[in-house]
């Protein structure tokens, strides 16, 4: 794992949390886009070397609704930058964590991605994320 590459935070309204998390860090999102495999739409904001994905849910079945509504808006995962995907999946479950994804699946910001199950992780959902050439 090179570094974060990002947090995740669960929100109910974009538009909101665009708004607030704009005037936070004096910068507007410099991306917007909807990851219809997740059911979510995503808005990123650059903080140095790491970004901030805010996650609306766009359907009530998706993992965000399920996570705002167990636990409400906030921090849903952290994601890791890797150099190569699929070798870091392969060592992790040799480590013996649960991947939810058995491949690499296309999330936003033009990455390929796979989550860790939080039961592994101390509760922490982890993306592992891989930017695609």
């Amino acid at each position: 794992m090179k570094k974060v590459e990002h947090i995740g935070i669960a929100v109910k309204s974009l538009a909101s949390a665009n708004d607030l998390f704009t005037k936070l860090f004096g910068t507007a999102p410099y991306k917007s886009e909807k990851v219809e495999r997740e059911g979510v739409t995503t808005s990123f904001f650059k903080m140095g070397d790491a970004k901030i994905e805010l996650l609306q849910a766009t359907n009530p079945d998706s993992a965000v609704s399920k996570f705002i509504e167990k636990r409400g808006e906030g921090i849903h995962h952290i994601a890791f930058e890797v150099t190569d995907i699929k070798a870091e999946m392969a060592r992790l479950e040799k480590e013996g964590f649960v991947l939810l994804n058995k491949e690499p699946q296309k999330g936003a910001d033009n990455k390929l991605i796979c989550f860790l199950h939080p039961k592994g992780t101390n509760g922490m959902l982890v993306e592992l994320c891989q930017e695609i050439k």
